[in-house]
């Protein structure tokens, strides 16, 4: 299998007229956690849209974990998962229900074990049997997070994972995610708008802007080119057209 649990080439998606995502090319290093960052519209979502199957693009190759996602995604479907704000659960089923019929669907086989294990580490336990549709937006961003590591996935896609997290929960799931992460030498790719987020948890970012790539590196690489303090103050430049340097200056 290749160095690269995700490799993208070529990618490109229309919505009519409208140009989200213009010849994106990238590659995540198995058991890496990267960053995709980019201001609203830069095709953040979109890209992890497709990469998951549920957006097929107008032009280029997506691999994921040896498989070509177009062609043969449900090879790799089952040991993928993913968590968005932008996705809500069955909102009259409660929390236990939801995440019961989403452990069977991934295909789960001791599920109670499961469920608790998760509901310990992200502190759901108090909520577990209250109808979804119940809860705050906080409370809701933890059971997407139980959601997406039900199945214990190799290759996990983050669509702001800590959004409506207050300061102290979001540090906590952070830290969560990280060990996960350790523990099991999986990858992540993060799309967040949090610049402490993306400095904490990544090894590697990729910036967007329009649909384009303008830039990407280590987190370090990219201070040191920006001649930044944090990451921030990198966003910032990117996004209001600020850069000094082409934008064909990153490595992936």
């Amino acid at each position: 299998m290749s160095d690269y649990a995700i490799s993208v080439g070529g990618l490109t998606k229309r919505f009519g007229k409208v140009l989200a995502v213009d010849s994106v090319s990238f590659n995540v290093r198995q058991g890496t956690t990267c960053a995709l960052l980019g201001g609203n519209g830069a095709g953040k979502t979109t890209t992890l849209s497709v990469l998951l199957g549920l957006l097929l693009p107008t032009a280029g190759r997506v691999t994921v974990l040896g498989e070509d996602i177009l062609r043969h995604r449900y090879r790799v479907l089952p040991r993928m998962n993913f968590t968005s704000p932008y996705v809500d659960l069955p909102k009259r089923l409660t929390v236990a229900e939801n995440l019961t019929v989403y452990a069977r669907l991934y295909g789960l086989k001791n599920v109670r074990p499961r469920l608790e294990e998760l509901s310990e580490e992200l502190q759901i336990g108090a909520f577990m049997h209250r109808p979804y549709g119940t809860l705050s937006a906080g409370q809701r961003t933890r059971v997407a997070l139980a959601k997406s590591l039900l199945n214990e996935p190799v290759v996990l896609l983050l669509d702001e994972p800590t959004a409506s997290l207050d300061p102290d929960m979001g540090d906590r799931m952070r830290g969560l995610l990280m060990n996960y992460q350790k523990r099991s030498g999986a990858t992540l790719l993060v799309a967040s708008h949090n610049m402490l987020e993306v400095e904490r948890m990544c090894t590697d970012v990729i910036i967007m802007r329009e649909g384009k790539i303008v830039d990407q590196g280590t987190p370090q690489a990219l201070l040191t080119r920006y001649g930044r303090k944090n990451l921030e103050e990198v966003f910032l430049d990117v996004a209001r057209g600020r850069a000094d340097e082409p934008a064909t200056r990153g490595t992936s």
